[in-house]
């Protein structure tokens, strides 16, 4: 059954209320779990997933591009094109010089993109990093002509200070250039400050829609972590006990349990249901590395929090 989709920013796109996070493919998940993810996520209603050139660059033996890959394999056995609201980005290091936002090496990145993905267009083109050594106006105009040429619908941006996204946006409302639809910042139930001081005013003020990563920081709202001696768990233990591991953080990690419990859900599932409650936000993106990790994803975009649950979390997650 799908799930009501929401716009995104000015867009043609109407995406489900959560994306995938599409790093796992490839790297945390294979070639079979990595089909049977996306067809899941297809068959539960959702229609957006979320990668990027250099998924997954930084494991052992990968070059980049092999996120996509497995992407462009799915969607040629499966035929299901149609069905996807697809999203990658440009701009980290490939290597050999390719990196940044120079409009040569853009329309040299989206072609590989595409050849990679197996499709004719990319629903949603993302600058990975801002490149400020590159004006607006040529990296606006390049997405512009990309979009005119069919290859992209709308083109996002992800990781930029709230300074540099107003620019971007004012140059391209002077200009009558192509525009950021969406932003891809950190935000979640721990990381607010920045978001919510900085970029959120922006966003509704122009009408920019977001798809935040790190849904659950980096698992640690899960309640994976909740002493140092879990830091093995993962890989990104030791960065996650580093940065959330403290009296706030099991603060929050209390008020999850205790909404949790009270409405028969996991952590995490609570965690993603208060993020779709949040101004601007179009749909957090968050990753699974197999079927029931993905199913409870599911469980999260239907969970309805009453007001007693906002305000267990927000009182716990304030700063």
């Amino acid at each position: 059954m799908s799930l009501p989709t929401r716009q995104l920013g000015r867009s043609p796109l109407q995406v489900s209320p959560l994306c995938f996070g599409g790093n796992v493919f490839g790297w945390t998940a294979d070639e079979a779990m990595s089909f049977s993810l996306l067809d899941a996520w297809i068959d539960a209603g959702m229609n957006f997933v979320d990668t990027a050139d250099v998924y997954s660059r930084w494991a052992p033996g990968h070059a980049g591009g092999e996120s996509e890959t497995l992407i462009g394999k799915w969607l040629r056995k499966s035929g299901r094109r149609e069905h996807l609201v697809l999203a990658t980005k440009v701009g980290k290091d490939m290597g050999d010089g390719r990196v940044g936002l120079h409009p040569r090496y853009i329309r040299q990145a989206v072609d590989a993109s595409l050849q990679r993905l197996r499709t004719d267009y990319i629903d949603l083109y993302q600058t990975h990093d801002d490149d400020p050594g590159i004006p607006f106006e040529d990296v606006m105009g390049t997405f512009g002509e990309l979009i005119r040429e069919g290859k992209v619908r709308a083109v996002g941006a992800s990781n930029y200070s709230a300074g540099r996204l107003a620019q971007a946006l004012e140059c391209s409302e002077k200009h009558g250039l192509a525009r950021y639809e969406s932003l891809q910042p950190l935000y979640n139930l721990y990381d607010r400050a920045v978001f919510e001081q900085d970029l959120q005013p922006l966003c509704e003020k122009h009408g920019v829609g977001v798809i935040n990563f790190y849904a659950l920081a980096a698992g640690f709202l899960a309640g994976k972590y909740r002493t140092e001696a879990d830091v093995g768990k993962s890989a990104r233990g030791p960065k996650t006990v580093g940065l959330y591991l403290n009296a706030r953080g099991l603060g929050i990690l209390d008020a999850l349990d205790s909404v949790a419990a009270r409405l028969d859900a996991k952590p995490s599932e609570v965690a993603i249901a208060w993020l779709l409650t949040r101004k601007t936000i179009a749909a957090p993106i968050a990753s699974a590395s197999n079927l029931d990790q993905l199913q409870s994803l599911v469980r999260a975009a239907r969970l309805r929090l009453d007001e007693d649950a906002l305000k267990v979390l927000d009182e716990a997650s304030a700063q």
